[in-house]
């Protein structure tokens, strides 16, 4: 057997992991970290948006549209939190945060509303409804089943929550 080195280190399928061009390593957990940082935001963003609309008397699509701005206000508000502790200035950590969470949120807020669309009664249903609870933990859950692969692969590519990481320490 011939030991030397072609300078090409192979390892087992399983154990590679593509590397994005930032050197972001593409694994499941990292894309699973990613998914839960814009998870929190849409959260936020749907329960206030819901509080709010409630509280106002407002119907269906204005309730549901206030809380998917207030999903992508608070998506990226959480990311520009971090870039700016990083010392960025706020112009460029506005771009980073867009660039590191605008498809993440897009497609958690199409699963998330889509979910709560066709689930019936859900439109209807109040904050003292068990159903509004209940739909929006199902429809989140999904959301994040949906969002992490699209994650791992913005992630591997360079992209998505990628350029985030060289601004934490």
């Amino acid at each position: 057997m011939d030991q030397t080195r072609t300078g090409h280190e192979h390892q087992p399928q399983h154990q590679h992991q593509h590397q994005g061009r930032t050197g972001t390593s593409a694994t499941w957990s990292t894309a699973v970290r990613a998914t839960l940082h814009c998870l929190t935001g849409c959260a936020i963003g749907e329960v206030l948006g819901m509080v709010v609309g409630t509280a106002f008397g407002w119907g269906n699509l204005p309730t549901t549209l206030l809380a998917i701005v207030l999903a992508f206000f608070f998506g990226y508000s959480l990311t520009l939190r971090g870039v700016l502790r990083a010392g960025v200035d706020l112009r460029t950590a506005v771009r980073v945060a867009l660039a590191a969470d605008t498809l993440s949120i897009a497609v958690m807020e199409l699963i998330d509303n889509g979910v709560i669309v066709v689930w019936p009664s859900a439109m209807d249903a109040t904050l003292g409804d068990p159903l509004f609870w209940i739909s929006l933990a199902v429809s989140l859950t999904l959301a994040f089943v949906v969002t992490t692969p699209v994650n791992r692969w913005t992630i591997g590519r360079g992209k998505g929550h990628a350029v985030v990481h060289q601004y934490h320490r």
